[in-house]
């Protein structure tokens, strides 16, 4: 079933190009966009059940590891790429009915939808690559396609925007592949299988530099502190579907490299005390961020930096306890965070903005938004008996395991930034749902074509809370893998530590060469005797 694994990448290419062609055709486009990332969640949850046996490879072009390019899915990649396609699959219904009733005024569907399904295939490349070069390419599908739609309507604040956010992204990619070369020269490979048996051989000062080089890179794209600064004045400019599924999805594949490279390619831990007081001022810098501002996006954006830092805490604890609640609190996340901001878009419709001092009575004019609003927003601040409580709380308790002062500090870190974030999201809803109105409210009301979608992340959400003992066993043995590495190494390099390099189709031929060559030589000895 290996040939499953480039699906996810190859159909949103593919429709991609098809609704590029069919972009006189809106309908047509639309359907194809739907039906494109309804199969890549049909592949992707087949993924995820077939990874329970062991990890799956599979060489792009026949050339096998390291020379060609790997495809990897594991337990981990699995996971979030299921999540992150029903994510991107109910942001798609929400832009689509947000089309509808707006008559696609102001909307470039035919650039939306090929970019929007590009961004896709970037998100699964990332998750799903066993190289770090291909990991590259998949950061910069993403910064290609983020940079078109963080600019749609092509607004100036908009623009704006956009621009210090490629600015800043190409200067993570130029980092990034500075690292990449360095590793290469060192190492001879950019196999991430291969790479976790040779670095470990080289000088530790060159792997701890090229460990800081990788870990600056991601961060970025992270929005770890203090290199989160571009997210909080470009995400809230976008349109609120691309604003949700970058705020969903974006900075967690971010966090998805810091966890690959550094259970696979660092387990040594020399940067967990680093990691960990990174992870202390981004949960603290980013939810106080929060508390002073007072427009809904803008508020949400730096919870979004916040809790980053509760899941880079988790990698930092070097411990199976630790990685396995950090999975799960990033798949928590992926989920409220994007809800959220879907629920601030259903806002800014219904109440003409997402200034919080211009916004009141919702809760009287609009109650069903009030629940939208309220449900993810107790499970950000992880009100009990929520994900967001479990996914803290297993945090905790990983770092009360190590008992380390900089543990017991973040433990502390933690709790306020709960407490905090319990603060600004109660505050965003006393002044939009109940405080009155300082100005009458528009006269409209919210497609149900809308709230629709909105509703369905809310209930995935509350989902995670059910299931929450079935999947913290499922990222219990994710964790377990990443720490034990044998799994996705021998899966990778089948034949030791080289693996063959070569294709399957080349020796199979050389083989049958080789066979021929045997019996020309045989019936060549044969004619010789006498």
């Amino acid at each position: 079933m290996s040939f499953l694994l480039p699906l996810p990448v190859l159909i949103p290419l593919v429709a991609a190009g098809l609704a590029l062609a069919l972009a006189r055709f809106p309908h047509v486009q639309r359907i194809v966009t739907l039906t494109a990332l309804t199969a890549v969640l049909g592949v992707a949850i087949a993924l995820l059940v077939l990874v329970n046996d062991g990890p799956m490879a599979v060489d792009i072009g026949g050339w096998a590891a390291p020379v060609g390019i790997a495809l990897v899915a594991d337990r981990l990649s699995a996971l979030l790429l299921v999540v992150s396609v029903a994510v991107t699959l109910g942001v798609l219904l929400y832009s689509l009915a947000q089309g509808n009733a707006d008559g696609d005024e102001g909307a470039p569907v035919a650039i939306y939808h090929p970019t929007y399904l590009i961004l896709s295939a970037g998100v699964s490349n990332a998750f799903l690559t066993g190289d770090l070069f291909n990991l590259y390419v998949g950061f910069e599908i993403l910064l290609v396609s983020s940079f078109v739609l963080i600019t749609l309507g092509g607004s100036r604040e908009r623009v704006r925007a956009g621009t210090v956010y490629i600015v800043v992204s190409i200067l993570s990619s130029i980092l990034f592949l500075a690292a990449i070369a360095l590793v290469y020269a060192a190492t001879g490979t950019v196999n991430l299988a291969q790479l976790s048996q040779r670095l470990g051989e080289i000088d530790p000062g060159t792997q701890l530099v090229l460990q800081l080089m990788l870990l600056v890179a991601f961060g970025i794209k992270a929005a770890i502190f203090p290199l989160h600064a571009w997210l909080p004045d470009s995400y809230p400019t976008a349109p609120a579907p691309v604003t949700a599924v970058f705020a969903g999805l974006l900075t967690k594949v971010g966090v998805y490299a810091i966890i690959r490279t550094q259970t696979l390619l660092f387990p040594d831990g020399r940067a967990d005390d680093v990691l960990m007081v990174l992870a202390l001022l981004t949960m603290v810098i980013g939810i106080l961020g929060a508390v002073a501002q007072q427009d809904i996006k803008r508020l949400l954006s730096f919870t979004l930096v916040s809790h980053i830092g509760y899941m880079v805490w988790g990698v930092a604890t070097s411990t199976e306890a630790g990685l396995s609640a950090a999975i799960f609190y990033v798949v928590h996340h992926i989920t409220v965070q994007t809800a959220l901001f879907l629920v601030a878009g259903l806002i800014e419709r219904r109440g003409g903005t997402t200034s919080l001092a211009r916004l009141g009575s919702l809760a009287r004019v609009a109650p069903l938004l009030a629940v939208l609003y309220f449900v993810p927003a107790m499970n950000l601040a992880g009100i009990p008996p929520m994900s967001g409580f479990l996914g803290k709380v297993g945090l905790i308790e990983a770092g009360a395991e190590r008992g380390g002062a900089l543990d017991w500090t973040l433990i502390a870190a933690a709790l306020a930034t709960s407490l905090l974030t319990l603060y600004a999201v109660s505050k965003a809803w006393n002044q939009a749902f109940w405080q009155e109105a300082p100005e009458p409210l528009p006269d409209t009301t919210t497609p149900r074509s809308m709230v629709g979608p909105t509703a369905a992340l809310v209930a995935m959400s509350l989902a995670f809370t059910v299931v929450a003992g079935p999947l913290f066993d499922y990222t219990d043995r994710a964790a377990r893998d990443l720490r034990a590495q044998t799994p996705y190494v021998t899966t990778v390099l089948p034949d030791g530590l080289r693996g063959s390099g070569q294709s399957s189709d080349l020796t199979e031929e050389a083989e049958r060469h080789g066979e021929s060559g045997q019996i020309s030589d045989e019936q060549e000895t044969r004619e010789e005797v006498p």
